[in-house]
């Protein structure tokens, strides 16, 4: 994987990070949870994740592992918050612009892809990983080999989801969309005949096709067809941005990224693609 250094600016911007508790509009604040104490004045910080994504944004019992999660917490510490005051919410795909505006999350990382339509609702930091869309079908399918291939079939995603829609809109009119819940409802209905695909992102295919309910059964096509940029969801009005960014770019330069990408992948049969990754956060608006 490429490597990427930091500017001096971001690095400047990282070291001057203020540790006290966030208010107004700032990313947590007052009332975000106990007065315990610590670096992040005492306050919990809300981030929204997936709970039913493997390898990126999951919920086992009380623990919450993948990358996502892991990514959160590397930056959730830059800014002054340790482990024990984050409080992890579940953010559906369908919920997320909403869960920001109405300050239910201070920021989100839910394999949230930055686009111009939810820009005009919600801010973005980073990207910290690039994606790319695929397809997943049954391990004995032969005639589905990219979106071009799926008219007159099922396809499942998920409500809230723009990756359903992109292939009816840019490469099969007469497929017919089937929505579910999460991601884990759509594979369900993939290995019980219902539908003939499923497609999101091909990190999140891979790691529920690596599931052992799923081994043998389904198989991730492998011809990506879409650049998923994954960002920071935060309110519009939030002013850490660039210290979000900062702490993106710290966690690539020290390896902390590739890390963190290498654990959450490992046996999943997945390789990021090298030439968009690790990726260079965006300017803040």
């Amino acid at each position: 994987m490429r490597t990427r250094h930091a500017g001096a600016a971001a690095l400047a911007a990282l070291t001057a990070l203020t540790l006290a508790a966030c208010g107004g509009s700032d990313v947590g604040g007052e009332g975000g949870g106990d007065e315990t104490g610590g670096a992040g004045g005492g306050d919990t910080i809300k981030i929204g994740i997936k709970f039913d994504q493997p390898g990126l944004g999951y919920q086992d019992g009380s623990e919450y592992t993948g990358f996502d999660t892991d990514v959160a917490r590397y930056v959730a510490d830059k800014l002054g918050y340790s482990e024990d005051q984050i409080e992890w919410v579940e953010a559906p795909s369908a919920n997320r612009e909403t869960m920001l505006q109405t300050g239910q999350v201070d920021m989100i990382f839910a394999t949230y892809s930055i686009t111009d339509e939810r820009k005009e609702q919600v801010a973005f930091a980073g990207p910290y990983f690039i994606a790319g869309q695929d397809l997943l079908v049954a391990e004995d399918n032969t005639d589905i080999t990219g979106p071009e291939t799926l008219e007159g079939k099922n396809l499942c995603s998920v409500t809230g989801s723009t990756s359903a829609q992109r292939i009816k809109d840019e490469y099969a009119e007469g497929v017919q969309l089937v929505e579910r819940p999460g991601y884990a409802e759509c594979v369900t209905a993939l290995t019980a005949g219902q539908v003939d695909a499923v497609t999101t992102d091909d990190i999140i295919l891979a790691g529920l096709a690596a599931q052992p309910a799923n081994k043998g059964k389904v198989k991730v096509v492998g011809a990506p067809f879409s650049e998923e940029n994954y960002g920071v969801g935060l309110p519009q009005d939030n002013d850490r941005c660039e210290d979000i960014n900062a702490a993106i770019t710290e966690m690539i330069d020290d390896g902390s990224w590739e890390e963190a990408v290498t654990s959450n992948t490992e046996g999943t049969g997945y390789t990021p693609n090298a030439d968009l990754n690790p990726p260079t956060p965006d300017a803040c608006a």
